[in-house]
Order: C-alpha cells, then structure tokens, then sequence
C-alpha cells in the first residue's frame, strides 16, 4: 500500500476513534440524567425499522450543519467553520455511539442489517489489524501521546500562572489577573464618582 495513504489512514482511524470513545463517555454520562433514561428506554423497545431511522437520523441531520461550516469556511470564516465541523463530529460521535449500543439488539434482527453489519465489522477488524500493525499507526499513537503530555503540560502552566502567588510587592494578591481585575475596578470606581 502507498505509504502515506497508510499514514492518513491511520490518521483517520486514530480521530475516529477518539471521537467514538470520546461520544460514548459523554453519552454515557448523560444518560444518567432522569429525561434522557427514559428516552433511551423509549428507543430500546422501538421496532427494528423505527430502530434503523433512529440510528440514521442524527447523521442525515449533522449533514446540513457540516455543509453550513464548508460553506462558512470558503466565506472566510474557517476558525468558526473548523469549530462547527469539530462540535458536530464528537456530538454526533456521541449521539450516534449512545443510539448504536441502545438499537444494536433490535437492528440485528433485521436480515440484511445484520448480514451488513457482519461483512461490516469484518473488513473494519482486517483494516484496523493492518493499519495498527504498520510503523504509521506506532508514529500517530506517539505523536497523539505527545500532543496530550504537551496540552496537559500547558494546562498546567497556565493554572499556575492563574494561582495567587504572595509576595510582599503585590500584597495579598500576586496573581496577575486578579492585580488587572483590581486596577479595573479602582478604575471603574473613580469614574462612577
């Protein structure tokens, strides 16, 4: 195989995976809210087609949401585009997880579903066996490994950075963004007189 297909590919897998384990750890947490048990309740008894069109109808509604961020990016708003497209695949990751663990019973018992759904996980475990045994998928895991140790690392700094530090130049308050809080309200007091 080309290698750098190889490469987006693993790429792929890597996001698509983050996004699934990501939607369900949200979705899970969620349905611990009293109106979505009994919604979700309401989806376990659904017959196997009312099952299929709640499993597909969060994906055939994210699609004119995914289209309005292309749209917004090719106007020059890529920032807010980029952001829409990244809300809408963790939430529709997280939304469509949730539905395929609530609907998966009932959508194997439809004949064709579950002949699809076999060859499906078939191919997809043969596709990620290759693409988890290549160098590529070793130098993504890394470089996601990274990226996470660099955000925390950030993080970490900045929550320090944020903590009030005493020092007997600043008084009770060394923070820097407690010391700018200070100024604006002195400031906004002297105009108020």
């Amino acid at each position: 195989m080309f290698a750098p297909l190889v490469y987006l590919a693993a790429l792929v897998l890597l996001v698509e995976e983050w996004c699934w384990d990501t939607g369900m750890r949200i979705a899970g947490a969620l349905a611990r809210w009293p109106a979505l048990a009994l919604l979700e309740a309401r989806v376990r008894t659904l017959p196997p087609y009312g099952a299929l069109c709640a499993f597909v109808l969060p994906g055939l509604l994210l699609f004119p949401v995914k289209l309005l961020a292309l749209f917004a990016i090719a106007h020059g708003h890529a920032l807010s585009g980029i952001a829409t497209i990244v809300l809408a695949k963790v939430g529709g990751a997280a939304i469509v997880a949730r539905l395929y663990v609530l609907t998966l019973p009932t959508l194997l018992a439809v004949g064709w579903f579950a002949r699809c759904h076999g060859r499906f996980m078939g191919l997809k475990a043969r596709c990620l066996g290759y693409v988890r045994a290549s160098h590529a998928w070793h130098l993504a895991g890394r470089a996601l490994r990274d990226l996470r140790a660099g955000v925390r690392r950030a993080l970490r700094r900045l929550l320090r950075r944020l903590r009030p530090h005493p020092s007997p130049a600043a008084g009770r308050h060394a923070s820097r963004a407690v010391r700018v809080l200070r100024r604006f309200v002195v400031q906004w007091r002297a105009r108020r007189r």
